[in-house]
């Protein structure tokens, strides 16, 4: 048995990350990825990267081919540079196997076969083994040959002329408004009767009305019940029809991969089946630690890294920064444009008590929009009457994936809306809206 300073299974964002800071402390750490395609983690791989090149294409050329062939690039371009940045490290050994846990203190290392060849220990493990799609019980979803996750969609080798997508989350959404910049004729099957809810309702309905004008069809309070191949093409059955496509996305959610035998250990699963872990990330082992998708909670790599910065800061600082002091989580559906988000909508800042004030500003009345050529989409931001702080903001248009970041950092340091009101931007730019925006 092979023992290690620090055993961290899988290879994501937060797993390399902190496996190159504890090589610069001249520990010895073995990082364990079952499939060489998933070198990087997620994002680079199967993730944010690839389909935010094929978005990013798609607007450009509208090519289907020569969006994939450069998304294919940058994948491998990006995994390749990833495996050498740690297994070029003489601290660091990269181990393509399987890992399952034998205790609570030891890991077999399983080869394709399932045959134990060798087993780990190390004074602290970290599990990184992020998340897989949810595949639903429903007839005739192992038997079709037209029917993708997220990750075998992004594989295709020709283009579809129609796409079915079965769920009506962000994950559907972007997949549906890449594959009609590309042409494809797009539905939408949503079981529940309102996409995007959590989100503000003006600025869905602006969303939706401008998928609905690319082609995207949407079918709510769709039930899907069986799927049935054709030639060349697959049915999907629903209480609201029948719908058929040459391929169709499974877009249900994605859940936490612990197929890791945790059985054999005393971590504790939550409801989802989720990883418990506290405010540092320990699981219910005082040494063993759960980063990224695997722990449940909001599916980002931008998570996966801060949750390095808390496993780093308990194993090699003051062990004071946590889940609770991370601030406000942005987020963007890139969707075209894109739908960015942090804090609160007005929505949910009445719900929690607050009395507030509303700004609002459509995308056409900034002069940068003229520049862009795109006079679609709505800024949004809420504000608490009492303090003057920024509460939240929804930002649907261009480049507001860019400027919510901004935002985010407003409301972590408790900045007075009227700063940025008042404050001077360059021009012609999105920023600038800013000065009207928050003109409440």
């Amino acid at each position: 048995m092979k023992k290690y300073d620090l055993l961290i299974l899988g290879f994501g964002k937060g797993g390399k990350t902190l496996a190159k800071t504890a090589s610069a402390q001249g520990k010895q750490i073995a990082v364990v990825e079952q499939s060489q395609k998933m070198y990087g983690g997620t994002c680079i791989n199967i993730g944010c990267i690839p389909s935010k090149t094929l978005v990013h294409e798609g607007l450009e050329s509208g090519s289907f081919n020569q969006a994939f062939e450069l998304k294919e690039e940058v994948v491998t371009a990006l995994n390749k540079k990833n495996y050498h940045n740690l297994a070029d490290d003489e601290n660091i050994t990269v181990l393509d196997y399987k890992a399952s846990f034998k205790s609570n203190t030891e890991v077999d290392l399983l080869d394709e076969q399932g045959k134990v060849v060798d087993t780990l220990t190390a004074d602290d493990i970290v599990i990184n083994t992020g998340a897989i799609p949810v595949i639903p019980d429903i007839k005739g979803i192992k038997e079709s040959k037209h029917l993708y996750d997220s990750t075998g969609i992004m594989n295709l080798r020709e283009q579809p002329k129609r796409l079915v997508i079965v769920g009506g989350g962000y994950i559907s959404l972007e997949f549906a408004s890449m594959f009609s910049n590309f042409g494809t004729e797009v539905t939408v099957l949503e079981a529940n009767d309102k996409l995007m809810a959590r989100e503000d309702k003006e600025i869905v309905s602006h969303a939706i009305k401008d998928l609905e004008d690319k082609g995207v069809k949407f079918e709510l309070g769709a039930q899907t019940s069986e799927f049935e191949d054709k030639d060349g093409y697959t049915i999907a059955k629903t209480n609201k029809g029948d719908f058929e496509a040459e391929a169709v996305l499974l877009a249900i959610g994605r859940k936490p991969n612990t197929d890791l035998n945790l059985e054999n250990t005393d971590i504790k699963l939550g409801e989802r089946g989720e990883i418990e872990v506290n405010n540092q990330l320990e699981t219910a082992v005082k040494h063993i630690y759960a980063i990224g998708d695997v722990k449940g909670g909001m599916q980002f790599t931008y998570i996966s890294l801060d949750d390095f910065r808390i496993v780093k800061d308990k194993l090699f600082g003051s062990g004071a920064r946590t889940t609770e002091n991370r601030g406000a989580v942005p987020y963007t559906v890139f969707i075209d444009p894109p739908l960015s988000r942090v804090g609160l909508t007005a929505k949910e800042a009445k719900e929690q008590g607050y009395e507030i004030k509303e700004g609002k500003l459509p995308v056409n009345n900034i002069p940068r929009h003229k520049i862009n050529n795109d006079p679609r989409g709505l800024f949004k931001i809420v504000i608490d009457a009492t303090t003057n702080k920024i509460l939240g903001a929804t930002l649907y248009g261009l480049q507001s994936e860019e400027i919510i970041n901004l935002l985010k950092l407003a409301i972590d340091q408790n900045i007075n809306y009227t700063v940025l009101r008042d404050n001077i931007y360059t021009h012609p730019t999105m920023m600038e809206s800013f000065n009207d925006l928050f003109n409440i």
